[in-house]
């Protein structure tokens, strides 16, 4: 079963190219990508003011490796 996370990270400029080492955070899991979105949408606009942090879903499946993992 896929389980959901919201990753957020800091960015020392705008444009997200690239991140602030050891400032990420993850929220969850939770069970489906609704609940996952809301998490995803109250800290992203928490975030709005500073510009500098962004957040995204992950879904991590464990009956679906990424490719490579074998």
């Amino acid at each position: 079963m896929a389980q959901y996370y919201v990753v957020g990270s800091d960015s020392p400029v705008a444009r997200f190219r690239e991140t602030v080492g050891g400032t990420e955070e993850w929220f969850g899991p939770f069970g489906d990508y609704e609940s996952a979105e809301r998490e995803w949408f109250k800290h992203a606009w928490q975030a709005v003011t500073t510009g500098k942090i962004r957040y995204r879903i992950e879904c991590i499946d464990p009956d679906d490796p990424p490719p490579g993992t074998d």
